[in-house]
């Protein structure tokens, strides 16, 4: 790219309450990749809870808002939007289609959806960056396949290239790395034992790997997967690719 990108970040619910630092570092490698970053710190949620539980006019309520605070600068300059969440991204790009049904929120939210990324994405084919400068992790890892990010975002190749990149870190996939985890939403909340079976499913699957870290591009399936391990004391970690690519540097 000749000009520098300019990008708006998105940060999720889980990542502002629980996982702050994941935020900072993808900050981090936006900027070690040449963005020049920008943070609204009006946004709030994307609705992807409320739409989850049904509830479509306060998703349409807070997906307004969404189109409002990322909405074009007057300017006319070309502002990316990128978030270290699949899952985000996936709502914003598919829901929002049935949500935002009128003429003219609707032209909104197609001008909106045409420039949200997930952050690896963004890098690799957007940017056409294979490799963070300076990313290092001694270990391995298995990578875990979130359902947003494989099925709603078409996103699979991206994250193992830049993992693969990392000096240091080797991969070893895990069996039935496709598999949902369990988490799901507020299918956790409403199936815990069914979902609590699939987090120990998965978890199991990275462990015959012998792997030393859990890596994925969505902090809510790791979340789940993080209580189970620290639950039964497992050697095993779990780390978000925006805190891995941020490592040794």
């Amino acid at each position: 790219m000749s000009q520098v990108p300019k990008v708006d970040i998105f940060i999720p619910c889980f990542v502002d309450q629980l996982y702050p630092h994941t935020a900072l570092n993808m900050v981090k490698v936006l900027e070690k990749a040449g963005c020049q970053v920008h943070y609204n710190p009006a946004q709030t949620c994307c609705g992807q809870p409320a739409y989850n539980a049904g509830y479509k006019a306060e998703s349409w309520d807070i997906g307004h808002k969404f189109l409002s605070d990322f909405a074009p600068p007057a300017s006319g300059e070309m502002r990316y939007i990128v978030s270290p969440s699949a899952s985000c991204v996936g709502m914003v790009r598919n829901a929002y289609t049935h949500l935002f049904t009128e003429r003219e929120e609707h032209y909104m939210c197609q001008g909106v959806q045409a420039r949200t990324y997930e952050l690896t994405e963004f890098l690799t084919d957007v940017l056409n960056i294979s490799t963070i400068p300076g990313a290092s992790l001694p270990g391995t890892y298995t990578y875990h396949d979130s359902c947003s990010a494989l099925r709603e975002c078409g996103i699979r190749e991206a994250p193992r290239r830049l993992l693969d990149g990392v000096a240091g870190l080797r991969r070893v996939e895990m069996a039935e790395t496709t598999t949902c985890c369990g988490f799901g939403g507020t299918f956790a909340v409403k199936f815990e034992a069914i979902s609590v079976a699939m987090a120990q499913q998965k978890v199991e699957h990275a462990l015959a790997t012998g792997a030393d870290y859990i890596v994925s591009t969505d902090v809510s399936c790791l979340m789940h997967l993080e209580a189970y391990i620290k639950r039964e004391k497992l050697a095993i970690k779990t780390m978000h690719i925006a805190d891995v690519l941020a490592s040794g540097w």
